[in-house]
C-alpha cells in the first residue's frame, strides 16, 4: 500500500515556505493570498472534484463518511463546553475553539495531503468528506456561532442554503455524480489534470501568504487544549468511530486523515473579522498547520497494514 509520496509534501512544504517568505518580505500585494484562494475555489477545487468524482462508487458506506465530521462536531461541542468551565474560557476564545476545532483543512490541505499520503484513488472520498462536511458545517454551524458570538444578526435559512448552493466545488461534484463520465474524451481529462495538479502549489503558497504565528502568551491554556483537540483527539475520536461505521480500507483511512487536519484557514480570518481572540484564532491557524505537518504523516500511517 502507498504511503508518503515524498516529492507531493517536499513540494507542500516549499511552497508553505515560499508563501511565508513573501509574507515577510511583501514581494507580492496584500491581496495575493486572497487572489490565490479565488483561483483555487473557482477553478482548481472544481477540477479536482470533476476529475474524481465520477470515479466514486455510491454505496451506503459513503453515509458513514460523510456522518464522522458531523459527530466530531457534536463532540467538539461537549469538549469546548466542558473546556470552558475548567479553564474559564472567555465567550470570545470559546467562539474561537468551536470554530477552529470543528473546522479543518479539508479542502484546500486535505485535498493534496490526501493524494500524497494515501494515494490517488483516495481523492473521492476526501472530496465526499470536505463537501458533505465541513463545508456544510462552516455554512451552518459556523454561521451560527459567528452570529451567537460576534454580534451579527443571526443568519437565516435562506441565507445558509444561498451559501450552499453557490459554492462552484459543490456544482462540480453534482456534475461528477451525473453527467461527467469516469473516463472523459483526452482532451477535457487533460485538461482536468493540468488544472487540478495546480491544486497543491497553489493552495500551500495562499497558506504561506495568510498564515500568522502570533503566539498569544495570555491565551496559551485555550491555545494548548484547542491545538490537542483538532490534531490528537477529533483523529483519534474518528479512528474509534469508522469501524463501527464499517468503513475499512482507504475509505476509512482517508476519513481519519481528513479528521486530522488543521484548523481551516477561512475558520481562522472569519474569527478575526469578527474580532473574536484574533490572537488566539491566528495561532490556532498558524502553529497547527505547523505542527500538523508532523501529525498528519503519523495518522496516515492508521490502518495501513489493513
Amino acid at each position: 500500500m502507498q504511503f508518503v509520496a515524498f516529492d507531493a509534501f517536499a513540494l507542500v512544504l516549499a511552497m508553505l515556505a515560499l508563501g511565508y517568505l513573501f509574507q515577510r518580505l511583501r514581494v507580492l500585494p496584500d491581496s495575493a493570498a486572497q487572489t490565490l484562494n479565488l483561483v483555487v475555489l473557482y477553478v482548481c477545487l472544481p477540477a479536482a472534484v470533476l476529475r474524481y468524482a465520477p470515479r466514486l462508487q455510491l454505496e451506503p458506506a459513503l453515509l458513514g463518511v460523510v456522518a464522522v465530521p458531523w459527530l466530531l462536531l457534536g463532540a467538539t461541542v461537549v469538549l469546548v463546553a466542558a473546556l470552558a468551565r475548567v479553564i474559564a474560557l472567555r465567550h470570545d476564545e470559546r467562539a474561537v475553539l468551536l470554530l477552529t476545532v470543528a473546522l479543518g483543512n479539508t479542502s484546500f490541505l486535505g485535498y493534496p495531503l490526501t493524494r500524497a499520503l494515501i494515494g490517488e484513488a483516495a481523492l473521492p472520498y476526501a472530496v465526499v468528506y470536505d463537501q458533505f462536511g465541513a463545508f456544510l458545517i462552516l455554512s451552518t454551524f459556523g454561521l451560527w456561532v459567528l452570529a451567537r458570538y460576534g454580534g451579527d444578526a443571526r443568519p437565516t435559512a435562506r441565507q445558509m442554503a444561498l451559501r450552499i448552493v453557490r459554492f462552484p466545488p459543490l456544482w462540480a461534484l453534482a456534475l461528477g455524480f451525473t453527467v461527467m463520465p469516469a473516463e472523459p474524451p483526452g482532451w477535457i481529462a487533460g485538461a482536468l489534470q493540468r488544472l487540478s495538479d495546480a491544486l497543491l502549489p497553489l493552495a500551500m503558497l495562499a497558506i504561506g501568504l495568510s498564515v500568522r504565528f502570533a503566539l498569544p502568551r495570555d491565551e496559551l491554556k485555550p491555545l494548548a487544549a484547542g491545538l490537542a483537540l483538532k490534531l490528537a483527539v477529533m483523529p483519534a475520536l474518528a479512528a474509534l468511530v469508522v469501524p463501527l461505521l464499517g468503513l475499512t480500507g482507504d475509505m476509512a483511512r482517508t476519513t481519519v486523515l481528513e479528521s486530522a487536519m488543521p484548523s481551516m484557514v477561512t475558520a481562522g480570518a472569519l474569527a478575526i473579522a469578527h474580532n473574536l481572540a484574533p490572537r488566539l484564532a491566528a495561532a490556532m491557524v498558524g502553529y497547527g498547520l505547523l505542527l500538523s505537518l508532523l501529525t498528519l504523516p503519523l495518522w496516515a500511517m492508521w490502518g495501513a497494514g489493513g
